[in-house]
């Protein structure tokens, strides 16, 4: 596992010690990037169930300029840390040991805005609908945000739920991306 391109391109990622954690491989997580544009410029990016902080980490070394690290696990949190020094791109991101929806409640009381959400929860929650259902309300979206669900092939969220339009859905193996577009409350159909 590595950074695969921008700024901290080469840079080895450590893993999370034991089986709870399903980091995205670096062949998904190119292909991923590939999708949503190669490289940023500034935005706001919340990794919600940050793993070992991989896509995170690569939006940030991709010209990212801030990101949230949110996982519950303790041992997460602290190997985001490290991969955070280790990247050299500590100073641009906030990392928090929090159950995903108290963390966005907290997000909320700061007035965070995120133009890319990536989503790669345990592969047995199907709630991930919910959970951008819940940014959105919570005014934690950028008009047009891009939210990036990482999920079991053999599960499907569908093209379209409230504000969220799908915008690509590609499988590699057991993995499935299935990438959508925030349209904002006004811009869909209900």
């Amino acid at each position: 596992m590595r950074v695969i391109s921008g700024e901290a391109r080469g840079r080895p990622l450590k893993a999370v010690p034991g089986q709870t954690t399903r980091p995205t491989t670096d062949k998904v997580k190119e292909a991923l990037f590939s999708i949503i544009g190669p490289y940023f410029d500034g935005e706001r990016v919340l990794d919600l169930f940050a793993g070992t902080g991989g896509l995170g980490i690569e939006a940030l070394s991709r010209g990212a300029g801030h990101a949230v690290f949110v996982d519950a696990n303790p041992r997460s949190v602290e190997v985001v840390r490290r991969n955070l020094e280790a990247t050299g791109l500590a100073s641009r991101a906030e990392v928090y040991r929090n159950d995903a929806r108290k963390a966005i409640k907290h997000l909320e009381r700061k007035e965070e805005r995120f133009e890319l959400v990536f989503l790669d929860p345990p592969y047995a929650m199907k709630d991930c609908d919910e959970l951008l259902g819940e940014l959105a309300e919570r005014s934690l979206l950028a008009d047009r945000a891009v939210a990036v669900v990482e999920h079991d092939a053999g599960f499907d969220y569908g093209e379209r739920f409230g504000p969220f339009g799908r915008i690509r859905h590609a499988v590699y193996g057991e993995t499935a991306l299935s990438i959508y577009r925030y349209e904002g409350e006004n811009d869909h159909d209900r």
